[in-house]
């Protein structure tokens, strides 16, 4: 193959994202053209989410969906609800032991296999979206996450987020740490651990389980995304008081992760749809969440939910458990402390910039609506 045309091939993969975006219709068709020749590729992908949860499925059909129109159906990618293969929390083997080429979840369920694994996704007290895809394009996250998913035999490939997450339901007003104690409740990731540390019952359980949990009163409270999510899953049935915000996500990244074998097997042009792909998911998940989550909050604030903060208390006792956490997990798990202590330093960059010019440009607007609210109804 000529150097023009891979040249030609790599710009027509990376521009996916970008083009698909703008509703250029005229780029999967040159893809098309482009990959005519290549071999027919079968791919099956297991997702953590169940069908309801038309976001997050919705970002690995579109990967699907992308990667087929690329190709000229050449290279196809059939999409398996939670559950339809393997367990929504078995994925990350499912991938590993080759039973399947890939899958769409969340690196943080997986922590029990090792803490490292919720980095991908999101920490307490960590980044929010924007500083999540600023950490893994260009600061270096994603070389880290890649080097340490190797050891399962895996690629990883942002693809989705929710931006910050709320503090999730609960059956009763939680004022005060000591409110905490005792309380069982459906969290993710380190988000469990920190919560253990202030006396809560922890529990794992896959997004289509939790409602089933919540109604039995197997767990007292319960968290998943936001508004659009939540709604839908019918929490509000059951609990009304909502709480936020969720501390422990204030982003949450979504990947595919790979087969390492099965990614090295592809042709250079088929990976580098693939990629794009899954960089168009990563923005359009954000994307989806943002436009459709204010509707869905006022809808369930209609149907009598009693929306919450989190006390100045809670937040603060959250905080310093948080850190405590990750100093003990860092004093004996080297792989956990290699991404933790750059990872900490970016947050901390971070952090000082966001609050010169996006955190002042965000309160004087909440500031400015909430005049022109009190101004309209005198």
């Amino acid at each position: 193959m000529s150097m023009e045309r891979r040249s030609f091939l790599k710009k027509a993969g990376v521009g996916l994202a970008a083009g698909a975006a703008a509703g250029a219709s005229s780029a999967p068709a040159l893809a098309q053209q482009a990959v005519s020749g290549g071999p027919t590729v079968s791919w099956r992908l297991a997702s953590s989410f169940p069908k309801s949860l038309d976001t997050l499925m919705g970002a690995a059909e579109l990967i699907a969906r992308r990667v087929s129109e690329a190709t000229g159906g050449k290279f196809t990618i059939k999409v398996f609800a939670a559950g339809e293969l393997v367990p929504a929390l078995s994925v990350v083997d499912a991938v590993q032991n080759s039973t399947v080429e890939c899958a769409h979840t969340a690196g943080y369920y997986f922590f029990g296999k090792d803490p490292t694994f919720a980095f991908s996704a999101a920490i307490p007290f960590g980044l929010n979206s924007r500083q999540h895809n600023a950490w893994i394009y260009h600061g270096g996250g994603l070389a880290l996450v890649r080097e340490f998913l190797k050891d399962y035999n895996i690629i990883s490939f942002q693809a989705g987020n929710t931006g910050a997450q709320m503090g999730g339901w609960f059956r009763k007003e939680i004022k005060t740490v000591g409110d905490l104690k005792g309380l069982k409740m459906r969290i993710g990731g380190t988000g469990g651990l920190v919560m253990q540390a202030l006396g809560v019952v922890p529990q794992q359980i896959a997004g289509g389980d939790i409602y089933p949990a919540l109604e039995k009163g197997t767990i007292d409270a319960a968290e998943w995304v936001g508004p659009y999510d939540d709604e839908k899953l019918g929490f509000y049935k059951i609990a009304k008081n909502y709480y936020y915000p969720g501390w422990w996500e204030g982003a949450t990244g979504f990947d595919l992760f790979v087969n390492l074998k099965a990614w090295e097997a592809l042709p250079k042009e088929y990976q580098s749809i693939l990629e794009s792909a899954c960089a168009e998911a990563n923005v359009d998940a954000q994307a989806k969440y943002d436009a459709v989550n204010p509707g869905a909050l006022k809808k369930l604030i209609a149907n009598g939910v009693k929306l919450q903060s989190f006390s100045p208390e809670i937040m603060a006792a959250a905080y310093q458990a948080s850190q405590k956490v990750y100093d003990d997990i860092a004093k004996t798990n080297a792989k956990f402390k290699k991404i933790y202590e750059p990872w900490k330093a970016f947050v901390a960059e971070q952090v000082q910039w966001f609050q010169v010019a996006e955190n002042r440009f965000d309160n004087f607007m909440i500031g400015a609506q909430r005049a022109a609210q009190r101004a309209a109804k005198k």
